[in-house]
């Protein structure tokens, strides 16, 4: 079976598949309910992009309990 790769996504991408907002999304962070990023250099970010999609299917599968 072979791996598949790890994309990462930046800041407004991230924004876009979630809507919300960048406060939102780093309170998210600080509260332990979001998926932190990851360092790309000593000012720039990115997220799992995988884990961000796990993330919305987990918020939509709340919604159905």
């Amino acid at each position: 079976m072979q791996k598949q790769p790890i994309k990462l996504i930046r800041l407004k991408e991230v924004m876009a598949v979630t809507g919300l907002s960048r406060s939102s999304i780093y309170n998210y962070i600080n509260d332990k309910r979001f998926p932190g990023q990851v360092s790309l250099g000593c000012r720039s970010v990115a997220w799992v992009e995988s884990e961000i999609h796990d993330w919305l299917e987990q918020k939509v599968a709340e919604r159905r309990h």
